[in-house]
């Protein structure tokens, strides 16, 4: 068994603390002290520690997955960590070693982040560096791109997830916005300087639940002016004069976050509640106020599956609140709503969220708090815990099925996502239907989407079952307990345990338990409670016994109470020894014999005591006026050949009784008890054979006694005087014919027993503290521990010994506490922090690659798989078009590529049985599949885009009609009429029995059936963090209850104007008169502002009026004033010029959200085709995201030729076979080419994978250059 550099970790530091990040990868890092422990959250394993920091880490973040992945862009680990030297680290996690290395001064890192909303480079990673430096730093390379320093001192940044201009900072007493942040060139601005002025909790909480402003209302009116000062532009807020009021500054403002899930909206966390604050408006709109009797928030993890927030809290606890529907506005103002009607507009309420679950608080003290969190981003239903003690503790998000009805929770219930809808279809009909795969195989819950249903649109459930929500805990891990006193490795291996060995090492604590830790697989296994005081040694009488004694602090009289277990490591039984004594002198030193027969008992001011292993009884105690021994040992060498003379003599049928061998070389172990049927028999060999062993002590003038042991006898053979130059000896180790003492002084002597010469060599490093030889035959290499760190020394063939490697604590590693050896070469270390490190020979490495950690359960994870390997997994489970049936395993492959076929194959069969089930009958075939493995493999990309194709292919099928529907107006006919074109995605009446006042209209049972299969591919709305790939009636309608939510905030005239313009731009010109008559005469443009009400309720869309109309709005835009000039274009229902201006002049968010929210769906196809092709463009490089907004268009061609364009051949092949089973897309001459040119670069891609047959199968495909690349196949692959 070879052992391997490694480390494991134990407790915190406080700079730790924020220091962990679950990545995509599907792998928790942490920081701990100087380390960065990585966990697998399914096997829950350590798997991984890398040292190379020398300060302690304070950042900690995975690099993100949203690229492309093919062979030269593989799946790999790659981690950034950060430290209080301000050192930054990037990691290849799998090999364990750092990629690259860089700094900017020497003060710690406050924040790190991978830019991800770019196609430019995945390489680049934004630090912040104190005071007020952001640099964006090239992390391949380690180059400093640019630094900008901003003129506040700032604490950390957050990134607008819609927007990558967008980025927020937390300063002291300010947040600073920038709107200019591109990789190209440093930011020019300093960005916006923003102040919060926080009225209490209490008025917020009443203004939360006030339901509309009246205008004439005083009250009403100053708590609309105390709600528009929560955010304050570029000068401090003046100090509160009302009673009722108290400044809240962001000294104590947590954390900073922009909402994942919806647009413009930021999250400011405080303990005792949570702002939202919607920077449109740079006001709170909604508040989520603590409990008084709560513990307090420290953390908030905003989700954009669903709307969603997790917090976590002071003691430990997780809760989950869900977003509260509302009853917004989701129609135009009705008949009689006029300019003059004082009747107040329906209001959209706050944004609120309600309490749906939270987690059992843990057991929080001053020592052992929670130190970190983080969610899991793929599933968003699995958050990690990380304790000041080391501790992991995984949580998981679970839903159940009650019955909505039952629920007695006051708010609304939450209801699953909707299964296919098979209404009308017998179960012929369903028997006959294809596609989808309607079959009885439940699909894989693997995430927070497929728990709840969709935050946009109304859910009815089915058949009246909603969720509830708990959290279940469903892993645990422990590292090394805090204040480690001594270590201990069990004997070493020989040919005789090679079977049943395990290399575990044990240490003891100062709480009194000692933990078994496997030195191959880096894990701690076993802890056990023993003693009521500080372990002080540890010596193992066996492969699964040890012997700990234990006692606390002398007090004024030096005496103690020893405390002495003999534990059995497989049944935990714990045999206490010399339990009948009172107080004594503590214990020196305890030292079992090789052949695990007897132990001796050396004690600080009482005579040596030697007790019998086996029976636990005491043999003799030596005389009070004998000398006290310093230093004892056992030899190893003498008695083997007695032993098996004795062995032989005896009883000839219990000869061959299982001894477990444990001591050096051939020497074997007797166990006090086994768990073998045979444990009698074998223990009354071990009663009849007594084997004579030898051991020397020396006293406080250096003498030396030899001890001869046999049976109960005990004689003192030789007295040797002391050594000269020896002061008083504080260790001895003995092997072979070389006995080492080790003095006070640092003098090491070492006496060639066969040469009969002792050579005395100084350390010059003071108190010699243990002295251990290496365990293996012949191998006589030894360390010395000093205050200050180790030594490690050979024996010459000459007898001399000599220093071969050294390591100096504190100044090169945390002070040593203790030294063992794991392994004939691995001298395994464990400092004062606590953690053990098990290092190369010359004690300057403690990493090593993953696959050389022995892990007990192997990890699931592609992205410790080759790059060939992991990318072919993903193809296997994606798609099999070339095989009839599914299947879970591969070959055929060349001899050359076998290994990477049995790496393949062992991967494929770790997936669990549900998902093996699944995946050959996806529902929704080849699209559903590929989302599926995306999730699997944390593929952020591939995630994204699988779930907007399969989304509009399903809308696309079921509705082949919905881009005509989705341009219609919002009507309730249109909302529930389900797919993707409406809200509401299970309809109230089946669209083949709907019906008029007047007329039925009677269908074939032909049509009626298509109808009814069509409502199979019907599917909820896309969740709201798509923003604008959000189907145009959902966009709309959220866009309306933004503006009556803003509409319900105004405090001042700038805001109320932009209230106005925004029902303009909507259409709403009802309640925009009422709020341009709200001006007051004093107000400079009151005359304006009366002349804008006049024109927009009385305009008309004659021709005369039309035409002047737009060439007053093109005078204004060329003019500069754009928004005027787009707003009475829209009063003409001029929206699409009013876009194309807007883009023109580089108002293209501004565009896309005006066509999204007005234009027919063909004009709006127009606005986001030409936003599609700005993201092309080589200033923006966002091709991903055009993707997806030609996804949202239905352009599946356009998008089959981009995905070619960007040699994405896997997926271009992928959804090319998704489009045809769902007949988005036909097999014609004019689509021919492109799919025989995708097919044919596919094959290419299969075979440098080394897949022959499939890539035979898209030979096939490809025309006649398949045909001749086939060719190629066969001789490649040695086909007939």
């Amino acid at each position: 068994m070879k052992l391997f550099p490694k480390t494991i970790t134990g407790p915190l530091h406080l700079q730790n603390k924020s220091a962990c990040d679950w990545g995509w990868q599907g792998v928790l890092a942490y920081g701990c002290q100087n380390l960065v422990t990585v966990v697998d959250p399914k096997s829950v394993q350590i798997i991984q520690v890398l040292d190379k920091h020398k300060g302690v880490v304070t950042q900690v973040k995975w690099a993100h997955e949203n690229y492309h992945h093919d062979l030269n862009s593989p799946y790999s680990l790659r981690l950034a960590s950060a430290d209080s030297a301000g050192v930054i680290v990037v990691w290849d996690v799998a090999q364990g070693t750092s990629r690259s290395e860089f700094s900017d001064g020497n003060k710690p890192v406050q924040a790190l982040e991978w830019l991800r909303n770019q196609d430019a480079s995945r390489d680049l990673l934004l630090a912040l560096h104190p005071p007020y430096s952001l640099i964006l730093w090239n992390a391949d390379t380690g180059t400093k791109l640019w630094k900008k320093s901003y003129t506040e001192t700032l604490l950390s940044f957050t990134f607008d997830p819609f927007n990558g201009k967008n980025l927020a900072f937390l300063g002291q007493d300010c947040i600073i916005f920038v709107n200019d942040f591109i990789i190209t060139k440093t930011p020019s601005s300093n960005g916006k300087k923003y102040y919060i002025s926080n009225p209490s909790t209490q008025g917020m909480s009443r203004s939360s639940s006030s339901g509309s402003l009246d205008r004439k209302g005083s009250a009403s009116k100053n708590l609309a002016k105390r709600m528009s000062r929560i955010l304050v532009g570029e000068s401090k807020p003046s100090k509160p004069n009302g009673a009722e009021e108290e400044s809240v500054t962001l000294n104590e403002c947590l954390q900073l976050s922009f909402h994942h899930s919806c647009r413009h909206h930021i999250l400011l966390l405080y303990a005792r509640e949570i702002l939202i604050l919607d920077l449109q408006i740079n006001q709170t709109v909604g508040i989520i106020a603590m409990d008084r009797t709560s513990s307090p928030f420290t953390e908030v993890f905003s989700c954009w599956q669903r709307d969603v927030l997790m917090c976590l809290h002071e003691n430990g606890s997780m809760s989950v609140r869900v977003r509260r529907k509302t009853n917004t506005i989701s129609t135009p103002a009705p008949e009689g709503h006029g300019a003059f009607d004082d009747t107040p507009p329906n209001i959209s309420q706050d944004v609120a969220y309600d309490l749906r679950c939270q987690s059992d608080p843990l057991r929080v003290t001053r020592h052992n708090r929670v130190y970190g969190a983080s969610l899991f981003p793929v599933s968003e239903n699995n958050v990690a815990l990380i304790m000041s003690d080391s501790r992991v503790i995984f949580w998981e998000l679970q839903a159940g099925e009650v019955h909505a009805q039952h629920t007695h929770s006051i708010t609304s219930p939450l209801y699953p996502p909707e299964p296919l809808n098979t209404e009308g279809l017998s179960e012929d009909s369903l028997n006959t239907i294809t596609f989808p795969v309607i079959s009885d195989v439940p699909k894989p819950s693997l995430g927070l989407s497929d728990m709840l249903a969709s935050s946009v649109g109304d859910s009815l459930g089915r058949m009246g079952l909603g969720v509830h929500l708990k959290f279940l805990m469903t892993g645990l891990l422990n590292g090394i307990s805090s204040h480690i006193t001594v270590v201990r490795m069990c004997p070493p291996l020989t040919n005789k345990n090679w079977d049943v060995y395990e290399p575990v090492l044990a240490l003891g604590t100062y709480s009194g338990s000692v933990q078994l830790a496997n030195v191959a697989s880096g894990q701690i296994e076993k802890e056990y409670s023993l003693h009521s005081s500080t372990v002080r040694g540890i010596e193992w009488a066996s492969l699964k016994h040890f012997v700990s004694y234990a006692f606390p602090s002398p007090g004024p009289s030096g005496l103690v109470r020893n405390e002495l277990l003999h534990v059995d490591t497989v049944s935990g039984r714990q045999t206490p020894i010399r339990s009948n004594k009172d107080e004594e002198s503590p214990i020196e030193q305890l030292q079992v014999s090789y052949l695990k027969q007897y132990f001796v008992i050396a004690f600080k001011d009482k005579p040596l005591e030697l007790w019998d292993l086996r029976s636990h009884t005491l043999i003799r105690e030596l005389p009070r006026s004998f000398p006290r021994p310093t230093a004892v040992c056992w030899s190893p060498s003498h008695s083997l050949k007695s032993l098996k003379k004795k062995l032989l003599d005896s009883n000839a049928d219990e000869k061959t009784t299982a001894q477990k061998l444990s001591g050096e070389g051939d020497t074997p172990s007797f166990n006090s008890t086994t768990a073998d049927p045979s444990a009698g028999k074998e223990k009354k060999a071990q009663d009849k054979v007594s084997v004579r062993e030898h051991f020397v002590m020396t006293d406080k003038d250096c003498t030396v006694f030899h001890f001869i042991v046999e049976g109960s006898a005990i004689s003192d053979v030789t007295k040797i005087p002391p050594e000269s130059g020896l002061t008083r000896v504080t260790s001895l180790a003995w092997k072979g014919d070389f006995l080492v003492f080790g003095d006070a002084e640092g003098i090491q002597c070492l006496w060639d027993l066969k040469a009969k010469i002792s050579r005395t060599t100084p350390t010059n490093r003071g108190w010699i503290k243990k002295i251990r030889f290496a365990p293996g035959r012949e191998n006589l290499k030894f360390f010395t521990l000093h205050n200050d760190g180790v030594l490690i020394w050979d024996i010459g063939a000459d007898g001399k010994s000599e220093i071969l490697h050294s390591v100096k604590s504190p100044k090169e590693m945390a002070k040593v506490v203790d030294v063992e050896w794991a392994g004939s070469d691995r001298p395994a270390l464990v400092t004062s922090h606590s953690c053990l490190h098990i290092m190369n020979l010359d004690m300057r490495h403690a990493t090593s690659p993953i696959e050389n950690w022995q892990l007990a359960e192997t990890v699931q994870c592609p992205y410790l798989l080759g790059s060939k390997a992991a990318v072919l997994v993903k193809c296997l489970l994606q798609h099999q078009p070339w095989l009839e049936g599914f299947t879970f395993s591969v070959d055929g492959f060349r001899e050359e590529d076998k290994e990477l076929q049995k790496a393949v194959n062992a991967h494929l069969a770790l997936l669990n049985s549900s998902m093996q089930t699944y995946l050959p009958k996806s529902q929704f075939g080849t699209a559903e599949r590929c989302l599926t493995v995306a999730r699997l493999f944390g593929d952020e990309s591939e995630i994204h885009f699988w779930t907007v194709a399969l989304h509009y292919l399903r809308t696309n099928k079921a509705r082949p009609s919905w881009k005509e529907a989705a341009s219609g107006s919002l009507t309730p006919m249109s909302e529930g009429s389900g797919g993707g074109g409406g809200d509401r995605f299970i309809p109230h009446t089946p669209s083949f029995q709907e019906s008029t006042d007047l007329v039925v209209l009677d269908q074939s049972e032909e049509e009626q059936q298509k109808q009814r299969i069509r409502l199979l591919f019907q599917d909820q709305p896309l969740e709201r963090c798509y923003d604008i790939l959000c189907n145009n009636n959902s966009y709309k309608k959220y866009q309306l209850d933004r503006v009556a939510l803003h509409d319900s905030k105004r405090a001042t005239y700038e805001h109320t104007q932009k209230c106005a313009e925004n029902y303009i731009l909507l259409g709403q010109t009802d309640r925009a008169v009422q709020l341009l008559l709200e001006t007051e005469a004093e107000n400079d443009t009151y005359y304006i502002d009366s002349l804008r009400a006049c024109l927009v309720a009385s305009v008309r869309s004659s021709g005369a009026s039309q035409s002047t109309m737009k060439l007053v709005a093109t005078n204004l835009i060329a003019s500069g004033r754009l928004s005027e000039g787009v707003q009475l274009l829209c009063l003409i229902d001029k929206g699409l010029d009013a876009c194309r201006y807007l883009q023109t002049y580089g108002a293209w968010d501004q565009a896309v959200w005006l066509a999204k929210s007005t234009l027919e769906f063909g004009e709006c196809s127009e606005v986001m085709k030409r936003w599609a092709d700005h993201q092309c463009t080589a200033q923006v490089n966002q091709k991903s995201k055009a993707l997806l907004v030609l996804l949202s268009l239905g352009h599946f061609h356009k998008v089959v030729e981009m995905l070619y364009s960007m040699r994405c051949f896997d997926r271009a092949a992928c959804f090319i076979e998704a489009c045809l089973e769902f007949e988005a897309l036909e097999k014609t001459e004019e689509t021919d080419p492109l799919f025989e040119a995708v097919f044919l670069e596919y094959a290419r891609f299969l075979i440098n994978l080394g897949h022959g047959k499939a890539a035979s199968h898209y030979c096939s495909l490809a025309g006649d250059k398949g045909a001749q690349l086939y060719k190629e196949v066969c001789i490649l692959f040695n086909y007939n």
